[in-house]
């Protein structure tokens, strides 16, 4: 009787280091599948996946040169308006010598080292004017345009409309007004007379928009 109790005893003590070796085991396999192994293509560990997860959600930094360019509607980098610095103006009396200066042509030349683009039409005060010689209809360009450095735009100045008032024009100024609507007017500048001395203006007097050519500038002028 002692020979089978000393059997059952030693028959116990062997199966508790087993049982303790196959729950260890267990424990380093399921340790070992929540890890992965990165080499074998399985799980990224934690530390990992934080720092590819970091690495993602930081963009990079934009570049300064690229964020300040202009760009179009589309996104494309654009041209800058011209402004009163990049445009050097002249007035001259447009028709036979000898006739009284009834048309005006003014011409803006680019004189920067940059294009720039154009648009709408000059504000010109002909000497005490109340407000700008209005825009003659449907002279505008329909899109602005570019005058690279040393291209002139042109627009036409009809002094007197056959109105039955005159006064004497004795100077006249310049400005271009608000670019694009988005800034203030910029201040304008006193232009040279066309003639000497003075000429006669009404309120019928009118301003093309900017054209690319002097012809489309001056030929509703002309044919008023």
């Amino acid at each position: 009787m002692r020979t089978a109790a000393r059997r059952a005893h030693r028959a116990h003590s062997t199966w508790k280091p087993y049982a303790v070796g196959a729950a260890v085991a267990a424990a380093l396999v399921a340790t070992t599948a929540c890890e992965g192994d990165s080499d074998e293509g399985g799980p990224v560990p934690p530390s990992a996946s934080a720092s590819q997860s970091q690495s993602q959600a930081t963009p990079p930094a934009p570049d300064d040169d690229a964020s300040e360019a202009p760009t179009d509607g589309d996104g494309a980098v654009g041209t800058d308006l011209c402004t009163m610095k990049d445009l050097t103006f002249t007035a001259s009396k447009y028709g036979e010598r000898g006739e009284p200066a009834r048309h005006i042509m003014v011409v803006a030349t680019n004189g920067s080292d940059k294009e720039c683009e154009i648009q709408n039409a000059p504000e010109i005060m002909l000497g005490d004017a109340q407000g700008p010689a209005p825009v003659m209809e449907g002279t505008e360009a329909d899109e602005p345009f570019t005058l690279a450095p040393g291209e002139k735009a042109y627009a036409g100045v009809l002094a007197t409309g056959g109105n039955r008032d005159t006064y004497e024009v004795t100077f006249m100024t310049l400005t271009l007004g608000s670019p694009g609507g988005e800034a203030e007017a910029e201040e304008p500048v006193e232009l040279e007379m066309p003639t000497e001395g003075s000429f006669q203006a009404d309120d019928g007097q009118r301003v093309t928009g900017w054209q690319p050519t002097e012809g489309l500038a001056m030929r509703p002028v002309t044919q008023s």
